[in-house]
């Protein structure tokens, strides 16, 4: 029996192993394409590692365009949004889930309503509000119109509902005001969903590039997403330079990956806090 075991233990590991090679490679096929050359990107059959690795790619398409300003605006950008979508939508979830009053379920019913309507049909409306308010072509714009969103109110509804009442009126009762009870109980208690959450949102705006060049025209307030496609076109002539656009992709999603691995630790650490307090 417990030999039987060890071998499905070993078949799940392989199959976890083959799962994440295969998850990974597309990432290593692009760091290393960026050490390799020109010729060697297209030769067949294709080389998992360059004869004579190209380090200074890196460096070169670091210097042919602006991507420390590029990287800047996206982070600056997504992390605001980040926290504005998190306060809002977590002030939105507590008044859903844990207040009383007049036409509540009408008012969830609407708010949900517009987690059906795509993003794209409520452009047009928003550029002309911004337009209204001499926000176009700027940092405040690309802010603003982002602050709030309807997945997020959803999402955070849901981690507020699994949380029982018991303990909102608890806090009630001990003179605790809503924001109190906001901040010292159900926010710890939904940490996981906050920091889904927190990932979802800047990975989403980080990547964002319609919108964007929608409302921005100034080359400086370009994200990364259009500035690697500027250097696509510009500085990468049209794709005849793929080692230098391999190695701009690549570090333009450092910060991605970066994030991932700290937020995938505070993750299953909040699980596990939770289902301890589950169990207590």
């Amino acid at each position: 029996m417990p030999a039987v075991h060890r071998v499905r233990r070993m078949l799940h590991h392989l199959i976890l192993l083959l799962f994440s090679a295969a998850m990974a490679f597309p990432f290593y096929w692009m760091a290393t394409s960026a050490l390799k050359t020109n010729d060697e990107i297209w030769q067949f059959p294709p080389t998992f590692w360059p004869n004579s690795p190209q380090w200074g790619n890196y460096l070169e398409a670091w210097l042919e365009a602006p991507f420390w300003r590029y990287l800047t605006n996206s982070i600056v950008v997504a992390a605001v949004i980040v926290v504005l979508q998190a306060m809002n939508s977590a002030m939105m979830a507590y008044a859903l889930t844990h207040m009383r009053f007049r036409l509540k379920k009408a008012f969830t019913a609407v708010i949900m309503l517009g987690y059906m309507i795509p993003s794209t049909a409520v452009y047009l409306p928003s550029y002309m509000i911004l337009a209204k308010l001499n926000l176009l072509d700027s940092y405040a714009g690309l802010i603003l119109s982002n602050c709030v969103s309807v997945f997020s109110i959803f999402l955070i509804r849901q981690a507020f509902l699994q949380v029982s009442h018991e303990l909102v009126e608890a806090g009630q009762i001990d003179g605790a005001s809503h924001m109190r009870i906001l901040v010292s109980i159900l926010v710890p208690v939904a940490r996981s969903s906050f920091v889904v959450l927190a990932l979802i949102t800047f990975i989403d705006h980080y990547n964002n590039y319609f919108w964007p060049m929608l409302i921005t025209k100034n080359p400086d307030l370009q994200l990364v997403s259009a500035g690697l496609r500027s250097f696509f076109v510009e500085g990468g002539a049209y794709g005849l330079k793929w080692p230098l656009i391999m190695a701009a992709s690549s570090f333009t999603i450092a910060p991605l990956l970066v994030l991932f691995l700290f937020a995938q630790k505070t993750i299953l650490k909040s699980f596990n806090m939770s289902a301890g307090a589950s169990k207590g």
